[in-house]
């Protein structure tokens, strides 16, 4: 058991903690949350490790003292989402819940939770060290455009005052980084620890401009970038580029009286590694701290199961690569099928698997034919602006892994819920290997409940060369052999396209486009997101500076919010046409077919 409360820590007969993590989520003891995940790696190596869930910090701060200090430190996070994402929506308004706090309940968190959390430790606590991490952590960790602010922060690990950062998946550093403070390694010993950032108090030592090898890359300062939008698009450029590459340099970020350093990651996680963090006594349920009360986000992924981490299709709008990394670290086929095996345990369980997937769940067993190549490959995309011909794009694997899932003992249904590239098994001309078309029709027979939610984003080729997507024709390509399918199989699966309004690149006329498009003629048409600029994503600093910093050409950004408001509410009153025709062919159920 992880421990949340000092009755807990003293029925489990401790004396001292080792490590205690601070996060804005209750508390659920399961592989997809961050803080469980870390929590359970560390216990499994020795360390006694307690949890303060969502702690008050507008009290006398009672929540913050329970445990009383660390034997090593504090472990800082959000939570699964950035706090201002999760508080605000794309027009700056308070959402009125939460998905990761009891009975959905807003407000369990502050703003900027990374950073008040580590103030207040801090305070309380100046001599204990403090690391932070997660989401919020990850994606700030140099200088970033913030939204809600309206203007450029710079390094969280520098305004937060934390000792050390880990970004990115945090297993391999934060073991490092705790036996490194437990056997009190030097400060330079600790700088080394790769896939960590920390801010240091002086100049960085200059290289000379023609010394690329040298493995540091200085970028211009934060107050440069506040300065000059120019330089801030430059700087995420390189950012970009070497947070794609297999092997990056140091990256080097002045700002204030010092520099924020960030080590380059830990090389992709062995699937020998990737399978020693699933192998972990999670009890996959909320803390019993909980008993009675829902939490919505735990009721979403429950029954599903992770393949995989990494995500190479480079979407312009998305962080997944910035936190899981480019390359595809895959679970192994035995790992899988033991975790599936488990999920006949959990209370409520009938059978039916909610998601078999990853932030791209048919990417599971993907990389490239001659690894030689990627070692040196700079892309920021495998699929843009067109599929790497280096790219083994089979789903041969994928699809024995589903046969061997669904042939296990209690399982009915194994279903796909997260999203898939369909750029991975078709081209417009047609499907790209002996594989594609047995993924695509199993995809829709036996894997949708009801609806396949795909995301095109778009309909104009303008607009989806800013975010580095395929074009339309390909959605066109793809609802073609979706109606095949169906038609054969005597089905009606409803096919459910995803699209984002006000993108950089994206104007009224291109959102009356994509609304009255004849090839979205039919389809169930309810799914627009307008776009919100996180931090460190390409589109976001396109929002800011104006600049697609690929090219470091001029953009076109809307940044009223009527106007905003009305590209998002075009789309539905233009596209309300397309319901009545798809009406028939939702919520229903796909065939099921008899295991063989």
């Amino acid at each position: 058991m992880i421990p949340t409360s000092a009755k807990e820590v003293q029925a489990l007969g401790w004396d001292y903690i080792d490590v205690i993590i601070l996060t804005g989520d209750a508390f659920v003891d399961h592989p997809s949350f961050g803080t469980a995940v870390i929590a359970r790696w560390l216990q499994k190596w020795g360390y006694r490790v307690a949890v303060v869930p969502q702690p008050n910090w507008r009290d006398d701060l009672r929540d913050f003292r329970k445990l009383g200090a660390p034997r090593l430190y504090f472990g800082v996070n959000s939570g699964a989402m950035d706090s201002m994402v999760n508080h605000y929506t794309a027009s700056k308004r308070l959402r009125h819940d939460d998905a990761y706090t009891p009975e959905g309940k807003a407000g369990a968190r502050p703003d900027y939770a990374v950073t008040v959390y580590t103030g207040i430790l801090k305070q309380l606590y100046p001599e204990v060290p403090v690391i932070i991490g997660g989401i919020e952590a990850s994606l700030r960790r140099l200088t970033h455009y913030d939204y809600w602010k309206d203007c450029l922060l710079p390094s969280i690990a520098y305004s937060s005052r934390a000792d050390y950062l880990c970004y990115g998946m945090g297993e391999r550093p934060m073991l490092e980084l705790t036996r490194g403070i437990e056997h009190g390694w030097s400060r330079h010993r600790m700088q080394q620890i790769p896939q960590i950032a920390f801010f240091v108090k002086g100049k960085p030592k200059s290289l000379p401009e023609e010394a690329p090898s040298s493995g540091r890359l200085i970028l211009h300062s934060f107050e440069e970038c506040q300065r000059d939008k120019v330089k801030f698009a430059e700087n995420f450029h390189w950012i970009e580029t070497h947070a794609n590459m297999l092997h990056p340099d140091t990256i080097i970020e002045p700002v204030g009286d010092g520099y924020v350093q960030v080590n380059p990651p830990f090389p992709p996680a062995t699937e020998p590694e990737m399978d020693s963090f699933w192998d972990l006594p999670f009890t996959k349920l909320p803390h019993p701290r909980y008993k009675g009360k829902r939490i919505p986000a735990y009721d979403m992924i429950k029954y599903s199961v992770n393949t995989h981490r990494g995500c190479f299709g480079g979407c312009n709008f998305c962080t997944i690569a910035a936190h899981q990394g480019k390359f595809i670290q895959n679970r192994s086929e035995a790992s899988i099928l033991k975790e599936v095996k488990t999920l006949n345990d959990l209370p409520g369980f009938a059978g039916n698997i909610s998601d078999v997937g990853a932030p791209t769940a048919n990417m599971y067993g993907m990389h490239g034919k001659d690894l030689s190549l990627c070692e040196k490959c700079r892309r920021r995309s495998c699929l843009f602006p067109a599929p790497c011909p280096n790219l083994d794009r089979s789903h041969a694997r994928l699809l024995s892994l589903y046969h061997r899932i669904d042939a296990t003992k209690g399982i009915r249904h194994s279903y796909i819920g997260s999203g898939i590239r369909y750029d991975l098994f078709l081209s417009e001309k047609g499907f790209v290997d002996e594989t594609s078309q047995p993924y695509l029709k199993e995809l829709v027979l036996d894997h949708t409940s009801g609806r396949l939610k795909v995301a095109p984003e778009h309909t104009e080729d303008h607009v989806l060369q800013k975010m580095a997507k395929p074009s339309f024709r390909l959605f066109e390509r793809l609802r073609t052999e979706f109606d095949r399918i169906n038609r054969e199989a005597g089905t009606h699966v409803g096919l459910v396209p995803y699209f984002i309004s006000s993108h950089p690149g994206c104007t009224m006329k291109d959102m009356q486009a994509l609304s009255s498009h004849p090839a979205l003629r039919g389809i169930w048409m309810d799914q627009v997101q307008d776009f919100t600029p996180t931090p460190m994503t390409t589109s976001s600093v396109m929002f800011y500076s104006g600049i697609d910093p690929r090219d470091m050409k001029p953009v076109f950004t809307e940044h009223d919010m009527e106007r905003k408001r009305q590209q998002k509410s075009f789309f539905f009153k233009n596209s309300s046409k397309n319901v009545m025709n798809s009406k028939k062919s939702i919520n229903i159920a796909p065939r099921s077919r008899k295991k063989k």
